[in-house]
């Protein structure tokens, strides 16, 4: 591999945001399809090791240091920014594609990162373009925008403080492996789970996420809760705290997304249940296991987008996004409504899709493991997957009921975009081989047994019968569905009121003494410091003389004493 050019590969990006609110109306589209092109071609010349190396205040720095994981990583956040861009040319927002772009090579950055300060840049970027991406939603995105940004400020504090500390103890700011043996590195942990939409902080996720635009939300669900599962690739593999907090957020997300009636929040709280079964794979640690969740983690990008592609074309041309208003959309739009179905197979791992290729290495390594209990866990997991995304979402958008909404398909840029994921969903399910060449190790795995098919087509088969058969109960009424950001968007401002109706009476005591402390010393001032104060008034040369004589005699005196 040629070292003739060593450019981080995110710079493309970052420099095409920086430039798109320069250019003219097809400039900018031109730019906004060429720039992830150049990032991909980048992210194939950086060479294993360390391709950029500086030094910065006595550190050794490798702001580009490649291998497998990174290109993995790099490939496909690449071409997730070319397909969102395909997705949102008829965007109008200017401001959005700019922080797109910013927001795409910045977690691109991350992934060549060799260094924890260079990481630490580059989180925080992505931090305020992907905050700037859910403002441009519009009004009502300003206030959740506000939170997500304020959880993130908390994330990259926690972040920097372990950062800190790592380097004070080491001396090194080199990014490798880690365990938990220090509060530093316990510190960073923390700080990238917050990223990865860990519970209990879960709530940002599908708080900010649905308030963003029809293609806004496109861009969002590829790049911050995956380049989280990147760096505990990284840093924290085997760590057996993951498995349990990964499982946690696997039967978070199914819930509140079996319990939600808006479609993009039903899908918000789907990427927390994937990241979920990648962050179980990544404490289980075994190669298997981490093949397992980088795998899923590419896969799960590319149909998470395709999925949210479907839902924002509805948007797009309805302007509804909640279940209860929608339904029987596939008669005017089949293009969507198959790409949907595509979707939500491949996120349900039906055989012959990307999901049954990635995810299931996760399951099997757990079974390897002996780990018989996560293996129960991961696999009524699967099944409730199938209930809320595999069924759930296209059944309550594209058919149920008839809405009397008559769309047409969305314009032919984002039929495209759709169909590019489709594409690679099936294409990726039927030939994973390319795949498996880009994982960090080689790994000696058949998804095609007939064990596992017929064993994952069972579950899917039950699981499609249970939801029908609980149709009632599952059906979507307009209520709305409390969650942990109730805590800071209710609870907290009400304990925030009492503490100031508590404080109020020490608050108007403090006033008081200060207004009668300010009158006092503005009488003392006057009294000797005034015109006709005592030491303001003009005074005899005696008087003065005699004065600085006592002065410098007690000076003298003090001076020899104390000597």
């Amino acid at each position: 591999m040629t070292t003739s050019l060593l450019l981080p590969p995110g710079l493309a990006l970052i420099a095409g945001g920086a430039l798109l609110p320069l250019l003219g109306p097809r400039l900018r589209s031109v730019a906004l399809l060429l720039a992830p092109l150049v990032a991909l071609w980048l992210v194939w010349q950086v060479p294993d090791g360390t391709g950029l190396g500086v030094s910065f205040l006595g550190l050794e720095l490798a702001p580009v240091r490649g291998d497998r994981l990174s290109r993995l990583f790099g490939t496909v956040f690449a071409g997730m920014s070319f397909a969102g861009g395909l997705f949102a040319l008829g965007q109008a927002r200017t401001s959005e594609l700019a922080a797109a772009l910013v927001y795409a090579g910045a977690a691109i950055g991350v992934c060549f990162a060799g260094d924890l300060i260079t990481l630490f840049v580059c989180w925080e970027l992505m931090a305020v373009a992907s905050t700037l991406v859910i403002w441009a939603g519009g009004p009502e995105a300003r206030a959740a925008g506000l939170r997500y940004a304020i959880v993130h400020l908390l994330g990259g504090v926690l972040l920097m403080a372990g950062i800190a500390g790592e380097v004070a103890a080491t001396g090194s700011a080199l990014f490798g492996r880690m365990d938990l043996s220090s509060v530093p590195r316990g510190l960073m942990l923390t700080g990238v789970l917050v990223n990865a939409g860990a519970v209990p902080t879960s709530a940002w996720l599908p708080d900010a996420y649905p308030r963003a635009s029809w293609s806004g939300m496109v861009f969002l669900s590829a790049f911050t809760t995956k380049t989280a599962v990147y760096v505990l690739l990284r840093g924290f593999p085997g760590t057996e705290l993951l498995v349990w907090v990964g499982l946690a957020m696997v039967f978070y997300g199914i819930v509140y997304a079996i319990l939600e009636n808006d479609m993009r929040r039903i899908l918000a709280y789907s990427i927390v249940n994937q990241v979920g079964f990648m962050v179980t794979g990544i404490g289980i640690g075994t190669d298997l296991a981490l093949n397992g969740a980088a795998a899923h983690a590419f896969t799960h990008i590319i149909y998470k987008a395709l999925l949210l592609m479907s839902a924002g074309s509805v948007l797009f041309m309805t302007g509804k996004h909640k279940c209860t208003d929608l339904g029987g959309l596939f008669r005017t739009m089949p293009v969507t409504t198959i790409c949907g179905i595509i979707g939500a197979l491949s996120i349900s791992s039906f055989p012959l899709t990307s999901g049954f290729v990635s995810k299931s290495m996760i399951s099997e390594a757990a079974a390897e493991s002996h780990l018989a209990i996560v293996w129960f866990l991961l696999a009524a997991a699967s099944a409730g997957v199938f209930l809320h995304a595999g069924i759930k979402f296209p059944w309550f958008v594209f058919f149920q009921k008839d809405s009397g909404l008559r769309p047409a398909d969305p314009p032919w840029n984002m039929q495209l975009a759709m169909a590019l994921c489709a594409l690679l969903c099936v294409g990726l399910g039927v030939l994973p081989a390319p795949l498996y060449a880009m994982l960090p190790s080689d790994p000696a795995y058949e998804p095609y047994t007939a064990a596992h098919v017929v064993f994952q087509l069972q579950l899917l088969l039950f699981s499609g019968l249970a939801f029908f058969l609980m149709l009632g109960w599952l059906q979507r009424t307009l209520t709305i569905t409390l969650d942990a950001d109730w805590l800071w968007r209710r609870f907290a401002w009400s304990v925030a009121h009492v503490a100031t109706i508590s404080v109020k009476p020490v608050s108007s005591a403090l006033g008081s003494w200060r207004r009668r402390a300010r009158v006092t010393g503005r009488v003392y001032l006057r009294r000797y410091h005034g015109p006709t104060g005592t030491l303001g008034r003009t005074w005899p040369t005696g008087a003065m003389a005699l004065g600085t004589i006592l002065l410098l005699g007690g000076y003298l005196l003090i001076f020899f004493t104390m000597g």
